[in-house]
């Protein structure tokens, strides 16, 4: 056999070089680069990378893709048409660009990412053709990063010059690399918060630094301070911001009473969850000689404490709102002021901002008036003592519901107020459901912790009769309020809180999943969608879909944000809404106050710009302590069913993808998942018609709202996933 002669070899292509070549010339768009400089961008040198190089730019010059702007530089011809928009990047590192300019979302594959991280607003372009039916598109530049810190593990290279730190996130695609000095003491394993400091040019990963060190991943503060640092969100005050705060002169003098409306006389009280300890409303009542009851609705004056321009404003704007995780609250106002000064505790005189209405037995206002107060509250209600009062329509009330002691000093003028006000409140209440107001009573998930924050039951916290009357008490001040300047001059400027209509496709969206259950909306108009939700609600209250529907429902509906621009709020059906009630745990309310009191001394417009940028900061934080707050919860159902983990549960499918079901305990309403590869009696597949699981070979399904029964199989306290396995259907089911 003759040997073939050795030739010379062939010198490698470089792979997708006139994308590679395209992406460089349209990411610097105008700047000009010659074959040297292309070459250094993708980090080659050799004679045959160069000449490739060269002939490619001829081969796209020709194609009149580039452009030689002068002799051997080149630039990108641009066809075309550049938008702006934030990405939203999946699990499996392609994402989504959510941009005014397109109808739908625009897709982006993982490969023309471009170094671009979730939430990050990014420029791109769209391609003229649509692939695979969808809009596709590649970024071209980031102009503006969503974060720059992250949670994560550190993992320390044994050679110990170097870390990466492996991000808690599912949507952050690259660990990060940290330089042995710049890992502020962790050890191997720690959980850290990690600053991006940048992302060269050639480098797979982007560099940064350990800010600090969480603790050991699992145990309990270390998983708590990490959900906070994740958002962003703080876990302490500053110190100068602390000692700011304590040097606040909170004596409330005569001549500051003088310049008030003085109600430290009327009759005035709280209704509060059994374990606050900021008291942001109070309620005052009177029966007048004309038959009117004369109402205030008492607002801690936190405005008065809080100083524009001073480092303790500075500090509540950052936050803008209170964070509700399970085992604590991080506040927006530090306590010397939250559960202090300006807590309108009982028996103490406090500065308040008063909304004071007077109106008969059909709850038509007859007289209105705001303004800077000073209140005297009588006394303070649990929820739980106001509701035996509603409920034994007596002001005896039982004493094995009193938590709090207060209510025994109540006498018979305070039960009669609460009585009556319940009476207005479900009066109330009927006119707005009558207008096409949405209700929402979405039960809520509450955990009993021991000493050492370990949850040792599960209890759902649902809104009765005092809740609602505290809700339309503070919806009254709310709505008036803001029509009181809204509709006096539409020109000033104020903070609105708006709640647009639902989203058309949103609600087919819904309609298709409920109808598995049985249920039929009607979308013929406004006043018939609103109507349609209600019954909804309604019908599935106490069976098991009604977490799943009720979450659904709140999903379909566009997010209320703050804005200087009124469109109203659907879910109310108000066409004036702000928030103006809660000034100890949100900012826009403190906005609010200063506004409201800016017009009633007769004070010009304020500066819309500057209002409307300080409402998406707002709405933007409340969204992160959302989030948190959902995280949190998350993680302590993980936690709780960490010592279930021998039980069985009947559980309700809330979800099904190709990769598995979701199921939520009824019990408990831990959610977790049955992944589709523990499966193992068939071979599934995800019947997106049906929204089910069903059987290649025994034709079994599981479907969206059926109940089945599982276990733990794993309960992940670091990762936050909780896995089940499938047991099989209940007997009924079967």
């Amino acid at each position: 056999m003759t040997r073939k002669k050795k030739g010379k070899s062939k010198s490698k292509g470089i792979s997708n070089l006139s994308n590679t070549i395209l992406s460089i010339l349209k990411k610097e768009r105008n700047q000009t680069f010659n074959y040297k400089q292309i070459a250094a961008k993708i980090g080659v040198n050799d004679a045959s990378s160069r000449n490739q190089i060269i002939k490619k730019l001829r081969d796209l010059q020709g194609k009149k893709e580039i452009e030689e702007v002068e002799r051997g530089k080149f630039k990108a011809v641009i066809n075309a048409e550049y938008h702006t928009g934030i990405l939203d990047l999946a699990a499996k590192g392609n994402g989504y660009i959510i941009c005014d300019d397109f109808e739908d979302d625009v897709f982006i594959a993982s490969n023309n990412i471009n170094k671009a991280l979730n939430g990050d607003e990014v420029e791109f372009y769209a391609y003229k053709r649509r692939v695979r039916g969808k809009m596709e598109g590649e970024i071209t530049n980031i102009i503006k990063r969503a974060k720059s810190e992250y949670v994560g593990v550190i993992q320390i290279h044994e050679k110990k010059n170097f870390a990466f730190v492996v991000c808690d996130s599912n949507k952050m695609y690259k660990d990060i690399f940290v330089p042995i000095n710049k890992i502020n003491k962790a050890e191997d394993g720690d959980k850290v918060l990690v600053s991006l400091e940048d992302w060269p040019e050639k480098s797979d990963s982007p560099n940064g630094k350990v800010l600090k060190v969480l603790g050991k991943p699992g145990e309990h503060n270390t998983e708590i301070h990490a959900i906070l640092a994740e958002y962003g969100l703080p876990m302490e005050f500053p110190h100068e911001v602390e000692e700011f705060a304590n040097n606040i002169d909170t004596t409330i003098t005569e001549e500051e009473i003088s310049k008030r409306r003085d109600m430290r006389k009327d009759l005035t009280f709280t209704i509060d969850p059994k374990d606050a300890k900021d008291f942001d409303d109070a309620l005052s009542f009177e029966v007048l000689d004309n038959g009117l009851y004369e109402i205030g609705i008492h607002i801690a004056d936190v405005s008065h404490y809080l100083q524009e321009g001073t480092i303790l404003d500075d500090e509540a704007y950052e936050r803008a709102t209170s964070v509700y995780l399970v085992d604590r609250v991080v506040p927006m106002l530090p306590e010397v002021l939250s559960n202090n000064a300006c807590s309108l505790r009982p028996h103490e005189e406090k500065l308040t901002f008063s909304a004071v209405f007077q109106m008969n037995d059909k709850c038509e206002i007859k007289n209105e008036w705001y303004g800077r107060t000073v209140t005297y509250s009588d006394a303070r209600f649990a929820y739980e003592e106001a509701q035996a009062i509603i409920e034994s329509n007596t002001n005896n009330i039982p004493k094995e519901v009193s938590l709090t002691g207060e209510a025994y000093k109540a006498d018979q003028k305070v039960a009669d107020a609460i009585l009556k006000m319940d009476d207005l409140a479900k009066l109330m209440r009927g006119k707005r459901m009558t207008s096409g107001a949405i209700s929402f009573d979405k039960v809520e998930v509450k955990f009993d912790l021991d000493e050492n924050a370990n949850p040792v039951g599960v209890f759902f916290k649902t809104s009765k009769d005092a809740n609602k009357l505290i809700e339309e008490f503070m919806l009254l001040a709310n709505r008036k309020v803001s029509e009181f300047v809204g509709k006096k001059d539409p020109k000033k400027t104020f903070v609105y809180r708006t709640h647009d209509e639902p989203d058309d496709s949103k609600l087919d969206n819904l309609q298709n999943v409920v109808s598995k259950f049985g249920y039929k909306l009607d979308f013929k108009d406004r006043k018939s969608v609103s109507a349609s939700l209600n019954n909804l609600l309604k019908d599935v209250n106490g069976k098991k879909e009604q977490n799943l529907v009720d979450t659904l429902t709140i999903r379909t509906m566009s997010k209320a944000e703050y804005t200087t621009k009124n469109i109203g709020h659907y879910g109310l059906a108000f066409d004036y809404y702000s928030h103006f009630t809660s000034p100890i745990r949100r900012y826009p309310d403190v906005m609010a106050h200063r506004l409201l009191q800016l017009y009633l001394d007769g004070g010009k417009s304020a500066n819309q710009d500057v209002y409307e940028e300080k409402c998406q900061h707002s709405s933007n934080m409340e969204g992160l302590a959302t989030r948190a707050e959902r995280d949190s919860i998350k993680y302590m159902q993980i936690k709780f069913m960490q010592d279930h983990q021998d039980e069985e549960f009947v559980g309700v499918i809330s979800g099904v993808t190709d990769w598995g079901i979701y199921v939520e305990i009824i019990s408990n309403k831990c959610e977790g998942m049955v992944s589709v590869r523990d499966m193992k009696d068939d071979h599934y597949a995800f019947d997106q018609d049906t929204y089910s699981m069903v059987g290649s070979k025994n034709k079994i399904s599981y479907q969206l709202g059926e109940e089945i029964i599982v276990s733990v199989k794993n309960a992940d306290l670091v990762k936050k996933h909780l896995d089940f396995h499938l047991i099989g259907k209940p007997e009924n089911q079967e």
